[in-house]
């Protein structure tokens, strides 16, 4: 198949307002569960340790410690199924991918240093 029809039918499926975060962000993905005939939202909060793809195929992976284990998911960025992304914390790294954080135990593994935001102050007049 030609490539530009191909985009033009990927372009349809991509989501109305982009998910905008990177690596080492703190976040809260909302899910849409689906449990016979109800639905529900349900929240999976915890570090972008890495994305991955590009276009409908991209994904992003989230690492949390839950009762002392290191669970991961990964989400499609496109997908019906996520309600939203909410960024909790912003993240400094050098890497792309932070799977180092999974040798790490306790408060390191979660621990990402914050994004510091410069302060520009005016010069004094004199």
């Amino acid at each position: 198949m030609n490539q530009a029809i191909l985009d033009k039918i990927e372009s349809e499926q991509f989501r109305k307002n982009p998910v905008v975060f990177g690596i080492g962000d703190s976040v809260r993905v909302h899910t849409r569960v689906v449990e016979g005939d109800k639905e529900r939202i349900q929240i999976f909060s915890g570090v972008v340790i890495g994305r991955r793809g590009r276009g409908l195929n991209e994904t992003f992976t989230v690492r949390r410690i839950s009762y002392g284990e290191g669970v991961e998911r990964v989400f499609p960025v496109n997908s019906p199924r996520v309600e939203k992304v909410e960024v909790e914390r912003q993240g400094s790294v050098r890497r792309a991918k932070l799977t180092y954080l999974r040798k790490r135990l306790g408060k390191g593994a979660t621990l990402v240093r914050e994004k510091q935001v410069k302060s520009v102050t005016a010069p004094a007049a004199a």
